[in-house]
């Protein structure tokens, strides 16, 4: 069985106030000075451009178009994962985090094996957060290492590269807002034998829709997107498999 290497590249959305972005992007640069070549910010067209983002784009792609875009440009860039971050997290675990994250996914690749074919490794990584009001399964359990689950929430997935390209790319049709596409690229990975897993080991606190809701009408245009592309996938009882769903997972040993 041989792993794939991890060559990880962090990439922060940047949209709404520029000071967020900066709280995250310095944690990260003061926890992890070796990461800086591999630590971006992607500017989303923000009405409040970031002075120090790697690229900003030509218009605002919301969160699934600019995370489709991120996975092209830094796998041709020959990264093998991507660390896509959300501007309104910040980590409650001490550093080195980006160090940190990529020795346990190691360890975690090695641990959860190869399950034939394409899947080699972990599909999709993603920190614990200190709450989460949707998603249970994503809430940090004290003395755990990590659970196995069938999705995660996409405030700060990492997502394999090799994922990815067996998953076909990135399923976001119709929704380029994201609500949604984060459950079901996930579950589509979680189907495939890909590994998808919430590690207690690196927390986070995270936001919820702090700049959303500053934008008027774009919770109820995201809603209605996020509803139309899961019942599309999914069938129209979406929602009552979702919340069977994120009740199974299974908690690990050790690490």
């Amino acid at each position: 069985m041989k792993i794939a290497t991890v060559k990880i590249a962090t990439v922060i959305l940047h949209y709404g106030d520029p000071a967020m972005t900066a709280r995250l992007h310095r944690q990260l640069e003061l926890s992890d000075p070796d990461a800086a070549s591999d630590l971006f910010v992607l500017d989303n067209c923000s009405p409040e451009p970031y002075p120090r983002a790697w690229l900003r784009t030509d218009r605002n792609l919301y969160w699934a178009g600019a995370l489709a875009f991120a996975l092209a440009d830094r796998a041709a860039a020959g990264y093998t994962h991507v660390w896509f971050l959300n501007n309104d997290v910040s980590f409650v675990s001490s550093p080195p985090i980006i160090a940190r994250v990529a020795g346990r996914l190691r360890r975690m690749d090695s641990v959860l094996g190869n399950g034939g074919g394409d899947v080699a490794g972990v599909g999709i990584y993603a920190p614990s957060v200190l709450s989460n009001p949707y998603h249970p399964q994503m809430v940090c359990a004290e003395g755990m290492q990590y659970r196995t689950v069938p999705y995660v929430d996409g405030i700060a997935p990492l997502i394999s590269i090799a994922c990815w390209k067996a998953l076909g790319g990135l399923d976001h049709a119709g929704n380029p807002y994201g609500y949604g596409v984060d459950v079901w690229f996930s579950l589509c990975a979680h189907r495939a034998g890909w590994p998808v897993v919430v590690d207690h080991q690196v927390v986070l606190r995270h936001r919820y829709h702090s700049t959303a809701r500053t934008i008027t009408g774009f919770m109820q245009t995201a809603a209605e997107a996020e509803q139309a592309y899961l019942a599309e996938r999914m069938g129209h009882d979406f929602r009552a498999q979702m919340d069977a769903l994120k009740m199974c997972w299974k908690d690990s040993g050790t690490l």
